[in-house]
C-alpha cells in the first residue's frame, strides 16, 4: 500500500514501517516479537511477518527468541564509508591528530540536514563522548555540525532550522536562531567553532570546516574535557594544528 505525502510523492507503507521496525532494534537492542509490536502498535501477527522477511534476507537475526540487526548492516556500513572520497583524504590525518592530542578527533559531514560523524580515532587519554560512527544529530548544538553550517546559503540554514528546530542538551546549547545565526559569523570570521558543553555537559570541542572550491566538504574537530580543552590551549595549540591537517586534506581532495 502507498501513501501520498503533502507534496504528492509517494511511499511504500511497508517499507516505511520496515525501516521503523529496524531503527527500534538500534535503539533498544535485542527484542521479542512481542516487544516490538508494542512498541510500535503493531499487532503480534504483523510484526511477526515483518521480522521473519527481515530475518530471511538476513538482515535481522534471531537469538534465544529475540531479534537483532545482523551483521549485513555492519558491511553496508563499511561499503558507504569506503565509497565517499573525504573519508579516504581524511583518516590519516584525524588518526595523526589523535595520537599527537591525546584527545578524541572526529570528522563529520553534512547529509540531509544532519551532522553525521564519518570517522572518529581516539587518543591515548580521551574520554568517551558517544560520537559513534554514523551517528546522526542536529548541527546546532556541535561543533562539527556549526562548522558545516556556518558557510552555507541563510535560507538554507533557516529550512534546516525549521525541519528539525534547536532542541536543548545542557544549559549551554544555543536554542535562539538569532544567537546561532551571530555564532555562524563569528565562526567565519576566525575561521572555527567552538562546542562548550553544547551538548553533553564537560566535553569541549574545537572544528575548522573544510572548504574545497568554496564548497564545505565536511569538517573535522579535536574534542576533549573541559579542564584540558582551555581557550588559550584551543586558541594556540590545537586551531594551528587542525589548520595543518585541513591544508593537507584539502590539497589530497583537489591534486590526487
Amino acid at each position: 500500500m502507498a501513501n501520498t505525502s503533502s507534496g504528492g510523492d509517494q511511499t511504500i507503507q511497508a517499507v516505511e514501517r520496515a525501516f521503523e521496525i529496524i531503527a527500534y532494534l538500534r535503539e533498544s537492542g535485542p527484542a521479542t516479537g512481542t516487544e516490538v509490536a508494542d512498541a510500535l502498535d503493531l499487532t503480534s501477527s504483523t510484526a511477526h511477518i515483518y521480522l521473519k522477511t527481515l530475518k530471511t534476507v538476513g538482515y535481522v537475526i534471531q537469538e534465544d527468541g529475540k531479534y537483532k540487526m545482523g551483521l549485513r548492516f555492519l558491511r553496508d556500513g563499511i561499503s558507504v564509508q569506503e565509497s565517499i572520497p573525504l573519508y579516504h583524504k581524511a583518516k590519516s590525518s584525524i588518526d595523526k591528530l589523535a595520537s599527537e592530542t591525546g584527545e578524541g578527533v572526529g570528522l563529520a559531514v553534512e547529509e540531509d540536514g544532519q551532522r553525521v560523524t564519518l570517522y572518529h580515532s581516539r587518543g591515548s587519554r580521551s574520554v568517551h563522548d558517544h560520537a559513534s560512527i554514523g551517528e546522526f544529530t542536529n548541527m546546532h548544538w556541535t561543533a562539527l555540525g556549526k562548522a558545516l553550517l556556518a558557510y552555507k546559503d541563510p535560507d538554507e540554514i533557516n529550512a534546516i532550522l525549521d525541519r528539525y528546530g534547536m532542541p536543548q542538551a545542557t544549559d549551554q546549547t544555543i536554542t535562539d536562531r538569532n544567537k546561532l545565526f551571530e555564532e555562524l559569523e563569528q565562526i567565519r570570521e576566525c575561521g572555527y567553532a567552538l562546542e562548550s558543553e553544547d551538548r553533553r555537559e564537560g566535553l569541549r570541542s574545537v572544528a575548522l570546516p573544510i572548504r574545497v572550491k568554496q564548497e564545505t566538504v565536511g569538517s573535522i574537530s579535536i574534542t576533549g574535557p573541559t579542564h584540558r580543552m582551555t581557550d588559550d590551549y584551543v586558541e594556540s595549540e590545537l586551531v594551528d594544528m587542525l589548520r595543518e591537517e585541513v591544508d593537507v586534506i584539502k590539497v589530497d581532495y583537489l591534486y590526487e
